[in-house]
């Protein structure tokens, strides 16, 4: 088989010769030409998401650089003869980033397995069968069929096309959709634009269908080049613009004091090296250098749960934009109700059953029909209809399908009748009956429809025309029809739309219904549902309002009838711009540009693909329910986060604020570098098991938002406090133990442990701790045992090149004193902070 021509020159073969040429037939590949292809060619891949140890182990490095100068000047320490305390240094160093290795690892184990539930599926033709395959299963010389929504898994050249208009600005940047055809060009071109019969992996089919053989695949597409030699960046989330202005924050913090530190202490006499890694201590022990890992638990941990719950988050950051969320544009179809419409009745313009009707629905339809019927949600009942009560459709010739039109509300077939035509039109009954001429019962006829949806009935109508043949057909000879009749279909409610409603309004979101179906049935099912309607927009009166009228009134608005694509993106936007955290939860092709432009862009599985290619979140089956408790695992995952953070804004950098103080009026140093980073390494360790920590009911009902002056309020209030008990402690280790050097150093290191560790307990929760909000059982056990081992570490073999002195019992009994105390007043202040800011 010869591949060596260029994607022009397959461009200028006919369709048999194309065949030919790859070797392949319209029946499809054989199993045994398939797994040969594939040893040959490879898998439909570009970026293979592999989880590489390297990269990942060295991530640990260049994301924290405090910890390779660390690393450098303990390396210094080793070579000037200080070799025991440099051992456990680097001992210290090595589990920080074991840890940070081991989790980042296994949340992108996480994402992949989730990834592989959503992996996209094409049809293909294999050993004369219609069959779904994954994507990366393609290979060369495969028959594919294209529909809707389907997104391009190839570089293909057609060999039929019916209607088929591509969308390829994810090549080229332009957004006017191209039509294509199977025709061979007759010039030589490279020009994406002119290749009128390739096909292009990454575009997607915006309506019509077709069917193309498999030319390129993988880093060989056009696709694949361009991807090879670009990053793709999305935008940070309003979590990640929180977090990296916390690290601003704190780096201005760390720099500040690390640099007065060092210089102070060696301009007080204390050794050069000593003060250096001193220095480079306390920056470590200012850090949050956990954040990462604690983040990264708490998503992954999220994304597991999410996931025994239906839920994949295509990326994990997509979890606390969940929790974010505090309104849910949402269509009605398959969310509001079960969404398998079904054909109750065809009626005729006289009123009566007819399966002429019937006939005509199912000529002027573009659903694909084959073992498995694909195609939008009333085409698909048509002919489920049609296939479970036995209709058949006569054979015709189609001259033209024009899809259905989401502007428009209607689609239109024209078939050929030797020396005329017959136009069929399908749509909206108000569309319809606008393109039909006038009749006496047409009053009538609308007044019919209205009822039918206040009832809760779907109607589409159908119209016909006869007329002379002529070469080419538009929407401008779909006018002067002869309405036909009528179909109804219903939807029923889901039983349990009515309860996911009242956790979304627990959850303080408010959920509002886009649709571009009519008002009346709208109305009607959303009443079902138990929603309270505070009132009703249609697309002609949003058209009406500029921006600062709908400002004023979209707030007001349940719901939204009869909308296109671009005004439901429209209705997003302003939703945005007054402050609101936006989730769209949609299916189909109308629904792209709102699911690129909310904050939370929500799709299922059984989507088009891209409809799942564009949002964040994929629901496995679609139910407000579980949109619900992926609401509350995005804002546990929150408030878990911010847990660590102020623990690591107030004991933390109050312990390391003491030290850095003592430093500059003692003889010697209040802790070695080694205990301060001893201290760190404890303290981290502890805080590991915040991700699986309980949290209060009140803190899930209402989105929280980064607020980094209320983080610096924190500090201010809580930094000085454990400060305060730090230097009591100087006190009592001077003034009662007479103590200096190591056993000063062991004493302040059990305080500094003990406080440092055990005030988690308050700050984790804004209720009384234990008595009306519990830990979980790994914090609890976690945080206790490093209490321990901070405890019994000055009466172990260690004890002596580590630099600790096993304090007198006296000593344990005034400290456990003073730490129940401290605990105390954190929780007074604690109070009173809460009363004055909030998050």
């Amino acid at each position: 088989m010869n591949l060596s021509s260029s994607i022009s020159e397959f461009s200028q073969l006919k369709s048999e010769e194309v065949l030919k040429k790859l070797e392949t037939r319209l029946d499809g590949l054989n199993a045994r030409e398939i797994n040969s292809r594939q040893k040959i060619y490879g898998l439909n891949i570009i970026h293979q998401r592999s989880v590489s140890f390297i990269t990942i182990l060295l991530r640990q490095f260049t994301g924290n650089p405090l910890i390779i100068i660390l690393s450098i000047a303990t390396g210094i320490s080793y070579s000037l003869g200080q070799h025991i305390s440099s051992y456990y240094i680097f001992f210290i160093v090595l589990v920080s980033v074991f840890l940070g290795f081991w989790n980042e690892y296994s949340a992108e184990k996480t994402i992949t397995n989730l990834l592989k539930k959503i992996s996209p599926t094409t049809l293909v033709v294999r050993h004369g069968e219609k069959i779904e395959s994954q994507v990366s299963q393609l290979t060369i010389g495969d028959i594919v069929f294209l529909s809707q929504g389907s997104i391009i898994p190839a570089d293909l050249r057609l060999i039929d096309a019916n209607d088929l208009e591509v969308n390829q600005s994810v090549l080229t940047g332009e957004s006017e959709t191209i039509y294509k055809n199977k025709e061979s060009l007759r010039i030589h071109t490279n020009d994406f634009a002119k290749l009128l019969n390739i096909v292009f992996m990454g575009t997607s089919v915006e309506s019509g269908s077709g069917k193309g053989v498999v030319i390129r695949i993988g880093k060989e597409t056009e696709f694949g080049k361009i991807a090879k030699s670009l990053t793709f960046i999305k935008p940070e989330t309003e979590f990640q613009k929180g977090l990296s202005s916390f690290g601003r924050l704190l780096v201005k913090v760390i720099l500040i004091l690390s640099v007065g530190i060092f210089i102070i202490n060696t301009l007080v006499g204390h050794p050069f090296l000593d003060s250096l890694l001193f220095a480079l201590a306390i920056a470590v022990g200012l850090t949050p250098e956990l954040l990462p890992v604690i983040v990264t638990i708490s998503l992954s941990h999220g994304a597991g749960k999410l996931a025994k719950k239906h839920v994949v988050a295509k990326q994990l950051i997509s979890i606390e934009n969940l929790g974010n969320m505090d309104i849910l544009c949402t269509d009605k179809t398959g969310t509001l109700t079960e969404g398998a419409i079904q054909v109750i009745n065809y009626m005729n313009d006289d009123g009566k059953e007819d399966v002429t009707v019937m006939e005509l629905a199912l000529t002027c339809n573009s659903a694909i029909v084959h073992h498995k019927i694909i195609g939008n949600s009333i085409d698909v009942s048509l002919w489920n209809f049609a296939h479970r009560n036995s209709l058949t459709v006569k054979k015709v010739e189609k001259i033209v399908e024009e899809p259905f039109d989401y502007n428009r509300k209607c689609m239109f077939t024209v078939i050929d009748k030797g020396q005329r035509v017959l136009i069929i039109a399908k749509g909206a009954p108000d569309t319809i009956l606008a393109l039909s001429e006038p009749s006496d019962t047409t009053h009538t006829i609308t007044k019919e429809f209205v009822e039918l949806n206040k009832d809760g009935y779907r109607v589409i109508a159908v119209a016909t025309k006869v007329m002379d043949k002529k070469e080419t057909y538009s929407w401008a000879d779909v006018t002067d029809l002869n309405y036909k009749g009528y179909i109804t279909f219903l939807d029923t409610p889901k039983l349990s739309t009515k309860e996911a409603l009242h956790k979304l309004h627990s959850l303080h979101v408010n959920v509002k219904v886009i649709t571009g179906d009519n008002e009346v049935i709208t109305q009607k099912i959303c009443h079902e549902v138990g929603m309270n309607i505070e009132g009703i927009l249609l697309g002609s009166e949003l058209d009406k309002l500029d921006e600062t009228q709908l400002s004023n009134t979209i707030e007001k608005i349940t719901i939204f009838a009869r909308v296109s694509p671009q005004q439901k993106l429209r209705i997003i936007k302003s939703l945005q711009k007054l402050g609101h955290t936006v989730g769209f939860l949609g299916d189909g092709v109308n629904d792209i540009p709102s699911l690129h432009g909310a904050d939370v862009g929500i799709s299922v599985n059984s989507a088009v693909d891209v409809a799942k290619d564009a949002a964040s979140v994929v629901l496995l089956r679609k139910s407000l329910n579980v949109l619900a408790d992926g609401i509350t695992e995005g804002r546990r995952t929150f408030n878990n986060t911010i847990k660590y953070i102020l623990m690591s804004t107030s004991s933390n950098f109050g312990n390391m604020f003491s030290a850095s103080g003592a430093s500059f009026f003692l003889p010697f140093l209040p802790m070695t570098p080694l205990q301060v980073l001893l201290t760190n390494g404890l303290y981290d360790v502890s805080q590991i098991s915040i991700p699986s920590d309980n949290v209060d009911e009140q803190s899930l009902l209402k989105p929280r938002h980064w607020n980094i002056d209320f983080i610096k309020n924190y500090m201010i209030f809580f930094g000085p406090i454990s400060s305060l008990f730090d230097f009591a402690t100087f006190g009592i280790m001077i003034y009662i133990f007479h103590a200096h050097g190591a056993l000063f150093q062991t004493g302040w290191f059990i305080e500094s442990v003990a406080t440092e560790i055990l005030v988690v307990f308050v700050i984790r929760t804004v209720r009384t701790p234990f008595y009306l909000s519990r830990p979980s059982k790994w914090l609890f056990i976690t945080a206790l045992s490093m209490v321990t081992i901070g405890v019994i570490l000055p009466y172990t073999p260690l004890a002596t090149t580590l630099g600790f002195i096993a304090p007198p019992f006296l000593y344990f009994m005034i400290i456990g004193v003073l730490v129940l105390v401290y605990l105390f007043l954190i929780e007074i202040v604690k109070n009173k902070f809460l009363k004055k800011y909030s998050l």
